[in-house]
């Protein structure tokens, strides 16, 4: 069951009529059962791992809480983060390394026969796995306390709004909330339908219509020539973005309807002037977790330079294979490593660079970091958009040495396209960042935003793709 499908509008408003006459004990209730049947939707089967989640984690907290002893309560922790892990890796990864052992075999002379299994991805996974597996971490930290509700706690795995596709929340920031009475106003319902609109357009207007230029560039084999793969590179950086932060502004929005405050996922990252602000403003929840579970735990930055340096790499390499079972998220986890570490010896090289004085100055320099950077990702967009490492240096050599601008009159109208597809996201994107308020718009007079949804209702209308299409981040 798709946001942007006719078939959940339906089903959310049917969800919310019911929501908006129950009391709090049998709100969470309906919601329970709905975000079960939203899930199964897409494979009734597959509700049983999240079923298998749930229940490990909510005993194994309360086990992790009741145990005084530390040995006992660290194989509580042991049982929950190695039966969530153990369900994700072999539904995810099993297939991965059988094929990955079985070229490694070859090389040294000696064949192999894996078994794979014949299998989907189940949707979601890996976002609802994170999330109740910290919920045991948290408890075992001391950082919360386990909830005896079992019903509650599952409506906090199981949450219809971010399930498939997160933002990855926190039992401290969302749990008190599916306990605790919510209030509903009228406010917070506007605010909802905006951010739902608002990630509507992001997908059907700008992310799908950039598929349709990025998908037979990558689909297609080589030679490539360098212009049409740079304008795809581009459009993919937008489609991506699109897709992942329409994903979740929509869940944030229908949250915000439902009551709940729901983690801001996506911060304006291509404002970003280097790695570290771009993983703080990208994919936040799963930043923050990577920091907080992973990267800490191996010590940080604490632990001197080349350790520090090592922790990058590997939080980012289990970052890139997190998005997929491929090699080419690896290699992607890798170059983001690489960023992070190059931005570490780069502050301590510049460390005395300042800032050119003088208001116009200081724009252009920061224009200009972000113009770096922004090429920067896009480079490591081409990673993760590849089918193979031999398509990325395909690519790249394309984009090296085949650059040919003569060939600008046949690329017209994938560049005017990507151009007339994005104009009004970087308008609106420029103007938040301008005011710092994501929901600048919102907060605009009555005439800018009776202009906004003309014109954007106007452009889905004419131009937006028909037929709800899946989002990206479905298949991580």
């Amino acid at each position: 069951m798709l946001f942007n499908s006719l078939q959940f509008a339906v089903f959310f408003v049917v969800v919310y009529s019911l929501y908006l006459v129950l009391d709090h004990r049998w709100q969470n209730r309906m919601l329970l059962a709905a975000s079960y049947v939203f899930y199964a939707a897409w494979d009734w089967r597959f509700l049983s791992l999240i079923v298998i989640s749930t229940l490990l984690d909510y005993f194994c907290g309360i086990e992790i809480h009741r145990s005084p002893a530390a040995g006992r309560r660290r194989l509580y922790l042991f049982f929950s983060v190695f039966g969530n892990l153990g369900i994700l890796g072999f539904f995810k990864y099993f297939n991965f390394f059988s094929s990955s052992l079985q070229i490694l075999l070859k090389h040294f002379g000696l064949s192999a026969d894996p078994r794979l299994l014949h299998i989907v991805l189940p949707v979601g996974i890996s976002f609802y796995t994170f999330q109740t597996m910290s919920y045991t971490i948290d408890v075992y930290k001391r950082e919360i306390e386990p909830t005896k509700r079992f019903f509650d706690f599952a409506l906090f795995v199981a949450f219809f709004p971010q399930l498939v596709a997160g933002p990855i929340e926190r039992a401290k920031h969302l749990l008190p909330q599916v306990l605790n009475k919510r209030v509903l106003s009228l406010e917070k319902f506007y605010e909802g339908g905006y951010l739902i609109y608002w990630g509507l357009f992001q997908k059907i207007f700008v992310a799908d219509n950039l598929a349709r230029i990025v998908d037979p560039v990558f689909a297609a084999g080589p030679p490539y020539s360098g212009l049409p793969v740079v304008i795809a590179l581009y459009a993919f950086a937008f489609q991506i973005y699109c897709d992942f932060a329409g994903y979740s502004n929509i869940a944030r929005g229908l949250g915000r309807c439902l009551g709940f405050d729901i983690m801001v996922n996506f911060n304006l990252p291509y404002f970003a002037v280097n790695p570290r602000d771009f993983w703080q403003r990208w994919h936040i929840s799963l930043s923050t977790w990577l920091r907080d579970y992973l990267y800490i735990p191996l010590g940080g930055n604490r632990r001197g330079v080349f350790r520090t340096q090592g922790n990058l790499i590997l939080t980012m390499l289990l970052g890139g294979l997190w998005h997929g079972a491929a090699w080419t998220f690896i290699l992607w986890g890798a170059y983001q490593g690489i960023l992070l570490i190059a931005h570490r010896w780069g502050e301590l090289f510049f460390k005395r660079w300042h800032c050119p004085p003088g208001p116009v100055i200081s724009k252009i320099y920061f224009a200009g970091k972000v113009f770096v950077f922004f090429h920067l990702m896009c480079l490591g967009w081409l990673i993760f958009r590849a089918r193979s490492a031999g398509q990325i240096g395909e690519m790249l050599r394309a984009v090296i040495f085949n650059f040919d601008l003569r060939s600008l009159g046949a690329n017209l109208g994938g560049l005017f396209s990507f151009i007339f597809f994005v104009w009004l996201l970087i308008l609106v994107q420029w103007w938040q960042f301008w005011k710092k308020d994501l929901m600048v718009v919102y907060r605009a007079n009555i005439l800018v935003k009776a202009v906004f949804y003309v014109l954007t209702f106007y452009l889905m209308s004419l131009w937006g793709v028909a037929g709800a299409k899946q989002f990206i981040y479905f298949q991580f």
